[in-house]
């Protein structure tokens, strides 16, 4: 799974998840990507769970890119613990995905390989998605 190798914060605050993606909204890389139309923070985990749905319709052909990565850690304090005493431990990493982010790219496959190809990766995903298109200029 996916995690950085080391930060120079080990807890961070929570935040706000507000306004859409400035950066990241254009496909770069590949022909088709898929782009998040809602916001949420996104596992490590189901970051992994979608990657695997893409690569396995897929047959290992074309090429795959990852666009979001979990940098940002969520705590949980311990289970029956009482009130105080400070922030928990981290416990896992998350992806902060604003509405307009492209996470995952993809080249070399029919499109009709790709649609499903995304469309097994989006049920994997605590966001409302879309498929687009490489824009020509």
């Amino acid at each position: 799974m996916l995690s950085p190798k080391r930060v120079k914060y080990r807890k961070r605050q929570k935040g706000r998840l507000k306004g859409i993606s400035s950066r990241g909204n254009k496909v770069s890389f590949g022909e088709y990507g898929l782009k998040a139309v809602t916001g949420a923070r996104i596992s490590a985990r189901q970051i992994e769970a979608a990657r695997r749905a893409i690569t396995r319709h897929i047959k290992r052909g074309g090429k795959l890119w990852i666009r979001i990565f979990p940098d940002y850690p969520v705590t949980k304090k311990p289970a029956e613990t009482r009130m105080g005493s400070g922030k928990g431990n981290p416990e896992y990493w998350v992806a902060i995905v604003k509405p307009g982010r492209v996470m995952f790219e993809i080249s070399g496959i029919p499109e009709e390989t790709v649609k499903e190809a995304f469309r097994l990766a989006s049920h994997k995903l605590p966001v409302k998605t879309v498929i687009v298109k490489k824009e020509i200029i």
